[in-house]
């Protein structure tokens, strides 16, 4: 084999296994490795609190058709649906990926969906500033009064399509966009809220659920 090829056969084999699903090896564990309900990251953990200040990166369209990001979408899914987080949003960094994926509640919509956008961008804050109370899956048992536009624009990828849309949202769920991807910013409620206080009732909720981190993830 000439020295060239010696040289080029490795990066070859990297760019073709990158090819192979648009995930990086540790996305891959993550999303393989989770249970249907996965892991959510707190700031209280020293890796996940790094984690979520971390800004995310978009996916490419390899991966948005893949069947690691169907797995990734149903798990996120199932996670914030269920009665141990019975959240109305979740962001890809509060699951350990840092990529621009998010699920949220579309409660101005008929039948009240819950929706998961793929490289979504906040492209506009619009309208009047609303003042509302917050919590995060990531900041548990804390919550706050938080500053919000009434209007937003975003911009995503279709996962099957691949085709960019843009969308106007108002009221309740344009906050919970909001709210979602500053988690993609690397961004907490916190660092907006005019004031943050620990709630005792969800602290008393959460005692009757398991939230360690998993061994695997060590």
């Amino acid at each position: 084999m000439k020295p060239i090829l010696r040289l080029l056969l490795p990066l070859g084999l990297s760019l073709l296994g990158c090819a192979r699903g648009g995930f990086t090896p540790s996305e891959r564990r993550i999303i393989e490795n989770s249970d249907s309900v996965m892991y959510v990251t707190t700031i209280w953990h020293p890796s996940d609190s790094l984690l979520l200040r971390t800004p995310s990166t978009d996916l490419p369209p390899q991966a948005l058709r893949s069947p690691l990001m169907r797995t990734l979408v149903a798990k996120m899914n199932r996670t914030v649906l269920s009665p141990q987080q019975d959240g109305v949003g979740l962001a890809a960094p509060q699951v350990g990926i840092n990529r621009r994926v998010i699920v949220v509640w579309r409660e101005d919509k008929p039948g009240q969906p819950f929706e998961t956008y793929a490289n979504v961008h906040l492209e506009a804050r619009l309208g009047d500033t609303l003042r509302g109370p917050e919590g995060c899956l990531s900041v548990p048992p804390y919550r706050g009064t938080v500053p919000r536009s009434e209007t937003v624009i975003v911009s995503y990828i279709d996962m099957e399509t691949l085709q960019p849309h843009r969308d106007t949202v108002q009221g309740y769920a344009a906050i919970i966009f909001q709210h979602e991807c500053d988690h993609l910013d690397g961004k907490l409620y916190i660092d907006r809220a005019d004031t943050v206080f620990y709630n005792d009732a969800w602290a008393a909720e959460r005692a009757a659920f398991d939230y360690s981190r998993p061994a695997w993830m060590e």
